[in-house]
């Protein structure tokens, strides 16, 4: 999505597989853009993006992949045509896989690296090749949710993962598709519908008093379609104050009404959970509550010229204490106020296809914490606290794109124009280029030039607290980001290969130097990111017909820093922490007739180090390999799994000194029902 001012860009394009429209909510079997528009599509001005589905190569290799309409640029585009990195996770995988929250699912993701405070989703951080969880821009049905707060908070999303019909992942910078944020790549979550109308029930259990009930169904009522779905969790945890619980619920609808339809949602979360060391060791009761809060409307209409408006809002409020039995001790309460505009239109003629677009997005703070005192302090809701700290800012971008294509030949080239208030009057330009070039039916070569922006979060400006401190003067961070690679496409086999160089100045990141006492954030200059990756997956049912072995996929990615003006004794606590070395290994069995087994394998090896609870030495993160298996009997209404996590118990740390969970068994049944 994108952030904006005055008129926003916000389109979606979604196709199915075999030539068949597919809606954005994939109820309709239609083409669907949608985007937002605001005074400026009354008068007749408009535009379009594209946030398609994707590279699904390596999900279903029967898939014309010359037929699917993807995301990574701001006009419709087929995946064939693309030069981008784009991948995407189905509903049938996610359903194949041992996992029960988004953040599991995405440490499969290749050059996606998850760091886990709580389990099953209840925190977590995600970047995208060596940036930091501040630097990943976080969309929920195209829209930009990322919280501005900070990014520990944007995977809070209103809806559990039973709902969420896809996942698609942009590596690499995406400001000129989706606005400031997306400086080292997107993630959208996709919810979705059933064609016919249905009631789907999912419960599970698991060891340490683990349990997940959720429902869902899908309604049509004449030009009506509505989904609805509700969800509830709780654990005791793993160890001393991990336990947590949270619930969620969420409607969807789409009214069609031929030429034009009105897709709407409406949903909310909330979770308690026990965070013990999420931030300072020596505090093991440290206990936070989230809520989050979304809407939105969107509005597709035109023939030839299409023209997509959309509004939407975002809530989200969070608690944190550093002593649960005491929270005078240190108790932070903060609400933010998201709220956006966009509108987008297209127009295909003789030379290729012209885009043009536009956003305006509001960021608002109130806190006892962070932003500038206020005059007349408010009251919190819900608790018996105050809020004395508010701060506001408005971002307003405009862009303008073409793509020409000629027979195995794509080129896609724009710009962004970019304006934020925190900014002063500085007007930021994100220039960028995609190219791919088909040799033949099935190798496609690809490069691109991009430029990112990354701004500071509020708690980047603003924390103040017992051994950290915000920074006001923050500048944004800024790179540029290079691209080439290769994709193999067949029906037995696919693959990529790609080689990326990030050059980036001021970027944000928290630390301290030799001497320091206190974490502050701080501007980091020259730092230089280069990395490779290489994946491919066999399908071994497309190659030899049905037999036992149904898949095998590998990926290994590599990425190094030349960290620049950084001080031999700069203690990083985020961005130098990267993933340099990760492995994944994926593999499914049809064990016998409808019994299946699903083995997920990870490597992880980490640059960087943390400060050990209570030695306060300085270690240096191990390596570590991590197996999850799930064993699954399917037949056409109900499935009933069995799932593994950490199957060989492998005690490790990958953020900090939060201990991560050992084994841990599940078991659980789906049943689906179609009237």
């Amino acid at each position: 999505m994108k952030k904006n001012n005055f008129f926003s860009v916000n389109v979606m394009c979604f196709k199915q597989w075999k030539g068949n429209n597919y809606a954005i909510f994939n109820s309709l079997n239609r083409v669907l853009k949608i985007g937002t528009l605001m005074a400026a599509y009354f008068c007749l001005f408009g535009m379009k993006q594209t946030f398609a589905q994707t590279d699904t190569a390596s999900i279903n290799k029967k898939i014309n992949l010359e037929e699917v309409e993807v995301s990574a640029r701001r006009s419709p585009a087929v995946y064939s045509e693309v030069g981008r990195v784009l991948h995407v996770i189905s509903r049938k995988e996610i359903e194949s896989l041992p996992v029960h929250s988004v953040q599991d699912l995405l440490r499969y993701a290749l050059n996606v690296d998850v760091r886990q405070r709580g389990p099953l989703g209840i925190q977590a951080d995600v970047s995208i090749r060596g940036g930091s969880f501040d630097q990943v821009m976080i969309l929920f049905n195209g829209i930009n949710v990322t919280d501005p707060q900070t990014g520990h908070l944007s995977l809070n999303l209103p809806v559990s993962m039973q709902s969420i019909e896809r996942v698609e992942i942009l590596e690499g910078p995406g400001a000129r598709v989706y606005g400031p944020g997306a400086f080292s790549g997107a993630i959208n979550f996709v919810t979705g519908s059933k064609k016919n109308d249905n009631l789907t029930v999912n419960a599970m259990a698991g060891e340490h008093g683990l349990y997940n009930v959720a429902a869902n169904s899908t309604i049509n009522t004449g030009i009506l379609k509505s989904y609805v779905a509700a969800d509830i969790a709780s654990s005791d945890g793993y160890i001393h104050n991990t336990d947590f619980k949270g619930h969620s619920l969420f409607y969807q609808g789409q009214l069609d009404f031929g030429h034009e339809k009105l897709d709407f949602q409406l949903g909310q979360s909330k979770k308690e959970f026990g965070a013990n060391s999420f931030y300072p060791a020596s505090f093991p009761n440290q206990f936070e509550t989230n809520k989050t809060t979304f809407a939105s409307v969107a509005l597709t209409a035109g023939s030839i010229v299409k023209v997509s408006p959309k509004l939407y809002w975002r809530r989200h409020q969070d608690r944190y204490m550093l002593k649960k039995e005491d929270p005078s001790f240190y108790d932070n309460h903060h609400l933010t106020d998201v709220y956006g505009a966009s509108v987008n239109a297209s127009m295909p003629w003789f030379l290729g296809t012209t885009s043009l677009g536009g956003e305006m997005r509001g960021e608002n703070v109130w806190s006892n914490n962070l932003g500038n005192l206020m005059a007349n302090p408010i009251d919190v809701p819900g608790h018996d606290a105050q809020f004395d700290k508010s701060y506001h800012r408005n971002n307003a971008s405009s862009f303008i794109e073409h793509v020409y294509t000629y027979n195995r030949f794509s080129v896609s080239a724009g710009v962004l124009m970019n304006w934020n208030s925190s900014l002063g009057f500085k007007v930021d330009f994100f220039p960028g280029i995609d190219a791919s070039y088909w040799f033949n039916d099935n190798v496609k070569v690809f490069a691109s030039a991009n430029k990112a922006l990354n701004l500071p979060t509020f708690t980047d400006l603003f924390y103040d607290g017992p051994i950290a401190e915000g920074d006001p003067e923050l500048k944004p961070g800024e790179a540029w980001t290079y691209e080439g690679g290769l994709r193999l496409s067949r029906s037995w086999i696919t693959g990529q290969t790609s080689m990326y160089l990030r050059k980036a100045d001021n970027v944000i990141d928290w630390g301290k130097a030799g001497g320091e006492a206190t974490y502050t954030p701080r501007n980091l200059s020259d730092i230089n990111t280069f990395g490779f990756q290489v994946d491919g997956r066999l399908d071994f049912d497309a190659l030899f017909g049905d037999i036992l072995l149904n898949y095998f996929e590998v990926g290994y990615s590599y990425l190094d820093q030349a960290n620049g003006d950084v001080p031999a004794d700069y203690e990083s606590v985020y961005l130098l922490d990267y993933l340099k070395n990760k492995v994944t290994l994926g593999l499914n069995v049809s064990v016998f007739q409808k019994l299946s087994l699903s083995v997920k394998t990870i490597y992880q090896d980490r640059q960087g180090s943390y400060e050990s609870y209570p030695s306060m030495d300085i270690v240096d993160y191990k390596p570590f390999w991590l197996t999850d298996l799930r064993l699954q009997w399917s037949e056409k209404k109900y499935k009933v799994f069995i799932d593994a996590n950490n199957l060989f118990d492998t005690h490790y740390y990958d953020l900090g000194n939060v201990p991560q969970p050992g084994r841990w068994m599940k078991a659980g049944v789906q049943v689906s029902l179609d009237w």
